[in-house]
């Protein structure tokens, strides 16, 4: 019979075991090996049927087996040591109070999605992913962060195939009580009340929320929890699944997440005393409601006005867009937002017109009718960055609607290149091969010095013994996937002979949106099967990834590889393993030698897929996207030549599959296949994991948070918080200085020092005369553009000079003054242009106010052109 509830029965340990509570209660034990063989050490069988679940292993190991733990003196030394060791990691200063000297109190860092550990199967791919490996180099470094998310009740999906090979979801429930988690109380003991926060909607119903957390190394992660008795049916289901249901479902997900959010962490350190936020980190628009929330607070506790509360709010928050394509951002229709925040469901404090303009696309080709999320999260953010140097150049482009007045360059979006967390990621082999330090909060120079004491003979056969180890894994996985197709045991011998340990193999495995270009490799299905089968060369490929499960075109793509890997012919040689997942990605990644990636540029933001690889001791084979286009050395792999700028998808997708299939054959098997052990395959490998390594490290990311964005958010944060006074005056500056900005002009400019022939290594000076309306000097910034200019005229790669007030005339007429220095050869052109100031902004274009000369085909206009070139 079906039980009509599930839940999970903890066990009672016996009082000398009470250390096993505390190491599962912490996900540390996660990227720990030393924790893991604590673990193992309890019942090894059980450790491995349960997948390396702590709390399943608790739950199902025998009583006699505890008593008997119990009483073994060797194993309670071994238990104390690492509750010790656990309890120094989350005590002892670290980086960030050692070295940066604690300059921030806390940072609230809010994701839809945390890909911690499978055990806790609360994410779908790379952004999820992304957000757990920061919140765990934010604990190695000591960085004081507060994950935020949400308790999806049935997690993302699980996938299957069906005998057509086409993918099947299915959503098993996930129950608290079996995570690695524990229930927030509102008070020091099991029996206090659990600790919740609740948000109006409209109807007069309420979405209330209790909170879930787990401790992530010294983090704590919050996972609001709507499955509770005191919602309705239909508000319970809110937290059901991760990126499933209507349109509306989606938004009060996105409300629960941002909204509840801020009020989940203000219960948070009410309850525990922990310290309170000065820097909220909105990764990805879906929690961009949270600086609405901030500003509601603002207004109804302090009675701030909108404008105020906005600058106090923008000050402390730093938004990172994780999409390159528009079709990646929420957009939800204007009534529905209309509807769950009019003044009767979120209170009277913030006008509905103003934070309807928050997400409004009212720039060119905008569409009126949606609220955009991102345009939401960049408007309340005062610091933005994409994850990759070429998506930083890419989100300026896509964002530069929002600055009509600047060039995308100067759009205010940087970029922080995204990186892995070794710890999580690299098998241990590897880690004892290469890794010079134990600790994890290292990353810098010289870390992967203990390679220089390997012999190539040892890192050969070590990687194939990750190899083996992988192929047992996937073997097993796609006997399991295929009894569940239908077939019988009786048809299943071949299985156990797919794929060989001696083999070049090389992994394809991430989401399957059409970008990705899964089915790449298959435009010649003959050429493919040829390499496959290689007599003396040959490959072996494995491939992993889910479609979203209203992506038919994705399910296709995924039916389309499953029926060419299910030929007899190869079968042995190509496989597609189903439910791509954390545990399916830490055997995969040193199992591999290479690791395809072949988007369609520049629509991949990062991929960190390859840089999990490359810690392994994989070679990159990749279109040069995201991380790859940056940091891509050609001692690190091979670099797929891309064909863009062709406009026909199709044959743009030929040229690249054959500038594959040609790298394939000519270059990666060959060097693979060069000898017993391949001492220049080796060498290879040994210059990825040294050079390369540091780069894509998860700490030298939280780092480069730290110092270029947390650091600067904490202070404006507090320059603005302290009595409110800088945020009025800022609010009021702006406010004087966007009514005055139409009365800019710039009237006329001139050169002197030029001469007849320009040389290069000639200093000029340059004089501009500027007209300021109702402003001061000290309101604005004169600055000279100068540089190489193309046939269009415009500037490329501008070096930009400051101009200084040289005098004073009537009508608020002034003149600045500079020089520039020709310091490059060719076509060179100039430009002036008027910029608001305030030491407050984080960036001249914050306002998307700029001034420049006139129109030069107006009679009327300044006397010099806004690109003049000589």
């Amino acid at each position: 019979m079906r039980a009509i509830r599930r839940f999970s029965v903890r066990p009672v340990l016996p009082e000398p075991l009470t250390g096993l509570g505390t190491l599962v209660n912490n996900l540390r034990w996660v990227w720990h090996p030393e924790t893991q063989d604590v673990f193992e050490a309890v019942d090894p069988q059980l450790w491995r049927s349960t997948g390396g679940d702590p709390v399943r292993l608790l739950g199902e190991v025998p009583a006699a087996r505890l008593d008997e733990l119990a009483n073994d003196q060797a194993f309670l030394r071994r238990l104390e040591l690492a509750v010790s060791e656990l309890n120094g990691y989350v005590t002892d200063d670290r980086w960030f109070q050692a070295e940066a000297g604690s300059p921030i109190t806390s940072v609230a860092y809010f994701s839809p999605e945390f890909g911690i550990t499978h055990v806790l199967p609360q994410y779908s791919g790379g952004l999820g992913i992304l957000a757990g490996d920061h919140l765990k180099a934010a604990s190695d470094l000591g960085v004081p962060l507060i994950g935020v998310g949400l308790l999806y009740r049935h997690g993302y999906f699980g996938q299957s195939l069906n005998r057509e090979g086409w993918q099947q979801e299915r959503y098993p429930l996930v129950d608290p009580d079996g995570l690695p988690i524990s229930l927030l109380r509102d008070g020091p003991d099991a029996s206090s009340a659990p600790a919740t926060i609740s948000v109006t909607l409209p109807g007069g119903r309420t979405l209330s929320a209790q909170i879930w957390v787990a401790q992530v190394g010294r983090v704590p992660l919050l996972m609001l929890d709507a499955d509770m008795e005191d919602n309705e049916p239909a508000e319970r289901e809110v937290t059901d699944r991760l990126y499933g249901g209507t349109t509306e479902h989606r938004l009060l997900q996105e409300l629960l997440l941002g909204v509840g959010g801020v009020r989940a962490v203000r219960e948070f350190c009410r309850v525990t005393g922990h310290a309170a936020p000065e820097v909220f980190h909105t990764n990805e628009g879906h929690a961009g409601f949270l600086g609405v929330e901030r500003i509601r607070e603002l207004a109804t506790d302090q009675g701030l006005d909108f404008d105020t509360a906005l600058e106090v709010a923008r000050g402390g928050t730093v938004f990172t867009t994780h999409t390159p394509v528009p079709a990646g951002i929420d957009r939800f229709p204007v009534e529905l937002i209309q509807q769950h925040f009019s003044p009767d469901v979120f209170g009277d404090g913030v006008p509905i017109d103003r934070i309807l303009a928050l997400g409004a696309e009212d720039f060119e080709n905008g569409d009126p009718s949606v609220f955009n999320m991102a345009i939401m999260g960049l408007r309340l953010a005062q610091r933005a960055n994409g994850v990759s140097r070429l998506h930083g150049v890419v989100s300026r482009g896509m964002f530069a609607g929002l600055w009509p007045s600047f060039d995308p360059t100067d759009v205010p979006i940087t970029s922080i290149t995204n990186g892995v967390h070794a710890p999580t990621w690299v098998a241990r082999e590897i880690h004892q091969l290469t890794y010079a330090s134990t600790d994890t909060a290292v990353d810098g120079e010289g870390i992967f010095e203990g390679l220089d004491k390997t012999t190539d003979a040892q890192i050969w056969e070590t990687k194939r013994i990750l190899r083996q180890r992988f192929i047992d894994d996937t073997r097993a996985r796609v006997h399991a996937s295929w009894v569940n197709r239908g077939a019988s045991e009786a048809e299943l011998g071949w299985v156990d002979s797919i794929l060989d340990p001696d083999v070049l193999t090389m992994g394809f495995a991430r989401r399957v949106p059409s970008y990705k270009r899964l089915t790449l490799m298959l435009r010649d299905p003959a050429r493919l099967k040829a390499m496959l089968l290689h007599p003396e060369r040959p490959i072996q490929i494995v491939i992993a990834g889910k479609s979203h499960p209203a992506d038919e075109g994705g399910k296709k793509l995924i039916q389309e590889m499953v029926r060419f890997a299910d030929d007899p012919e190869v079968r042995h040689r190509i496989v597609f393993v189903p439910d791509y997942d954390i545990a399916l990605a830490q055997p995969m990644y040193p199992g591999c030698d290479v690791w395809l990636n072949n988007p369609l540029r520049p629509y991949e933001a990062c991929g960190t897929s390859g840089m999990k690889a490359a810690l392994n001791g994989a070679l990159n084979l990749s279109i040069r996207d995201g991380w790859w286009d940056e940091w891509y050395d050609d001692e690190f792999g091979w670099s797929i030549p891309s064909a863009e700028g062709v406009e026909d998808t199709d044959r743009r997708d030929d040229l690249e599959a054959h500038a594959l299939y040609d790298l394939i054959e000519k270059q990666v098997a060959p060097r693979f296949y060069d000898g017993e052990v391949p001492g220049r395959w080796i060498e290879m490998l040994r210059h990825t994991i040294k050079e390369l390594g540091p780069k894509v490290l998860a700490t030298r990311m939280v780092r480069d948070y730290v110092q270029q964005l947390y650091v600067p958010a904490a202070e404006s944060s507090r320059k603005l918080n302290s009595t409110y006074e800088g945020a009025r005056e800022l609010a009021g500056w702006k406010k004087k200085v966007r009514a005055a900005w139409s009365a800019i002009r710039v009237d006329h400019v001139e050169l002197q020092g030029l001469g007849d022939v320009p040389q290069l290594g000639t200093t000029v000076g340059i004089r501009a005369f500027v007209t300021l309306g109702g402003l001061a000097p000290e309101d604005i910034d004169v600055e000279a553009l100068h540089g190489r200019v193309n046939s269009e005229d415009e500037i490329t790669e501008p070096a930009r000079v400051s101009l200084s007030l040289a005098e004073t005339y009537e009508g608020n007429r002034h003149r600045y003054e500079g020089e520039l220095k020709l310091d490059r050869t060719g076509p060179f052109g100039y430009t002036v242009r008027v910029l608001p100031n305030h030491a407050m902004l984080a960036s001249p274009a914050e306002l998307g106010l700029a001034a420049g000369p006139s129109d030069p085909e107006d009679p009327e206009s300044a006397d010099l052109p806004a690109g003049s070139e000589f």
